[in-house]
């Protein structure tokens, strides 16, 4: 089991990126390695149940954390009466099904092609590669820098004819985006889907409510997941009953640290949004991924 200033600092980088436009996958890769947890330098699997229950808290954490900060605007918008909920409802239920029509194919793809000689291998093997990381989050810098770009010139005057949320173009292209942030760790779903909707037209706050609406929406599937996982993990350990006991009361600690970062990440980037400085989080993406492609030839 990782120690609790180790799950403190998992947490406040996982509830921090996971909500900033700057891939939490990748930073909590990175702070794995750095901090020895990746399965190549074995101090803990990340696999173990002990990890797949601290992922599961820290991923439910962020999620009650967007909630949070959110309810207030959506409560005002998407839910304040019938139509309003129509109109919010189909527009989501079809960014998620584009969603789900590109990302799950590729991940197939990837690995059926990149890990053809691993029968069991699933598409989590690739998140641990820095290789992979450091151009998706070379890709999402350039698209966030380009969105934030046009933002300043056009003097943010992106108008969406959709009354109170996106269009069903936009949540459309916003879906279709958010299906190729899936199988790629380091090519952030906020700073992807939030660029692409005001690419397409969306002012930045809508497209940032909308984003992070489908967000709760997909976060529940990837905590089953991550939860079935876990029942397999604790099945195939002879000590993972045990480990799961000892990893619970850390772990429910990880979950508050991740909550209240998630909380400061989102008054933050929606502070950045307001002023015009979206564009620097696409700048510190590119260098991260510089820091990322070292890490990768140093070893790591």
């Amino acid at each position: 089991m990782p120690s609790l200033l180790q799950i403190i600092i998992l947490a406040i980088v996982q509830g921090l990126a996971e909500l900033l436009p700057v891939s939490s996958s990748a930073h909590v890769v990175v702070a794995e390695k750095l901090m020895r947890l990746d399965p190549s330098m074995p101090v803990l699997d990340p696999s173990s149940p002990a990890m797949t229950l601290l992922l599961v808290m820290l991923h439910t954490g962020t999620m009650f954390a967007v909630i949070a900060y959110f309810w207030k605007q959506w409560k005002f918008t998407y839910f304040k009466d019938a139509l309003s909920f129509k109109r919010f409802a189909i527009r989501a239920a079809w960014a998620t099904i584009l969603t789900g029509l590109i990302g799950y194919p590729i991940s197939k793809i990837i690995e059926k092609t990149v890990f053809r000689d691993a029968p069991k291998a699933q598409i989590e093997d690739l998140f641990s590669h820095l290789e992979w990381i450091a151009p998706a989050l070379l890709a999402a810098g350039i698209l966030i820098v380009i969105a934030g770009l046009m933002e300043r010139r056009r003097m943010g005057d992106f108008k969406s004819v959709s009354g109170d949320g996106v269009t069903m173009r936009q949540a459309g292209w916003i879906g279709f985006i958010q299906g190729l942030c899936l199988p790629f760790r380091g090519f952030s779903r906020s700073g992807a889907t939030i660029s692409t909707g005001m690419l397409a037209g969306s002012s930045k706050e809508r497209a940032e409510r909308f984003s992070f609406a489908l967000a709760v929406i997909l976060t529940p599937p990837v905590v089953l997941r991550e939860t079935l996982r876990l029942v397999k993990a604790v099945h195939g350990s002879p000590t993972g009953a045990a480990e799961i006991h000892a990893a619970f009361l850390t772990s429910l600690l990880g979950m508050v640290f991740a909550f209240l970062a998630g909380l400061v990440a989102l008054k933050w980037l929606s502070s950045w949004l307001e002023s015009g400085r979206w564009y620097l989080f696409g700048i510190y993406c590119i260098a991260a991924s510089g820091f990322v492609f070292y890490l990768h030839t140093a070893g790591y």
